[in-house]
C-alpha cells in the first residue's frame, strides 16, 4: 500500500466522521429546539392549572373583591350625602353641607353673572368624576352672612373646604388665564393643584 493513499483514505474517513458528527449534532439541536418550543405551551398550561388552585392567589383575589366592595359602599354613602352631583344649597344649609363632608368645593355665584354660568358649567362636569368631593353652589345675594365672613369680594368665587375649614379659593378666572374660554381640564388642574397644597 502506498503511504500517501493510506493517508488520503484515513483523511477522507476522518473528514466523513466529522461531517457525520456535525450532522448528528445539528439534528440534536433541532430536536432540542422543537422540544423547547413545545415545552413552554404545555408548561404554561401546567402553571395555569397550578394557579387556579393556589390558596395564596385565592386569598389575594378575595381581599381585592372585599376592597372593591368596600370602596363601592363608600361611594354609595358619599352619593347619599350629595356627592357626585353639583347642586344648589341655601345659606341655612351651608354649615351642615360644608362640615358634613371631608372635602367640599363651594361656588359662590350670582344668577345674572355670565362668568358664574361658565364656572357652573365646568363644576357640573367635574362633580360626577370626583365623588370624594362634594360640589355645591350658593347664591351670594342670598347668603350675605357667609359672603361677609368669608370675605368674598369678587364673583365667581370657588372656595375649597377641608373638614369644614376654608383652605383655598379660586377668585374669578385669575388662575385660569383670565379668559372665559378655559377648558374643564384647566379648571380640574387648578383645583388639583390647590388640593395638593392643602
Amino acid at each position: 500500500m502506498d503511504p500517501d493513499s493510506v493517508k488520503s483514505t484515513l483523511s477522507n474517513l476522518a473528514f466523513g466522521n466529522v461531517i457525520a458528527a456535525a450532522a448528528r449534532d445539528l439534528q440534536k439541536e433541532m430536536v432540542a429546539k422543537d422540544k423547547a418550543q413545545a415545552a413552554p405551551a404545555s408548561h404554561d398550561e401546567v402553571d395555569l392549572d397550578e394557579l387556579l388552585d393556589d390558596p395564596e392567589l385565592e386569598k389575594l383575589h378575595a381581599e381585592r373583591i372585599a376592597a372593591l366592595k368596600k370602596e363601592a359602599e363608600k361611594r354609595e354613602v358619599l352619593k347619599r350625602q350629595g356627592h357626585s352631583e353639583y347642586r344648589e344649597i341655601t345659606e341655612g344649609d351651608f354649615l351642615g353641607e360644608v362640615t358634613g363632608s371631608e372635602k367640599v368645593i363651594c361656588h359662590f355665584y350670582h344668577r345674572e353673572f355670565y362668568r358664574c354660568k361658565i364656572m357652573d358649567k365646568h363644576l357640573k362636569a367635574l362633580a360626577p368624576v370626583y365623588v370624594g368631593s362634594k360640589f355645591v353652589k350658593l347664591d351670594a345675594e342670598n347668603a350675605p352672612f357667609f359672603v361677609s365672613k368669608l370675605a368674598i369680594k369678587q364673583l365667581p368665587c370657588v372656595i375649597l373646604f377641608k373638614k369644614g375649614i376654608a383652605v383655598d379659593r379660586l377668585i374669578g378666572f385669575q388662575d385660569l388665564g383670565s379668559k372665559d374660554d378655559f377648558s374643564t381640564r384647566a379648571l380640574e388642574n387648578v383645583l388639583k393643584m390647590k388640593e395638593r397644597r392643602r
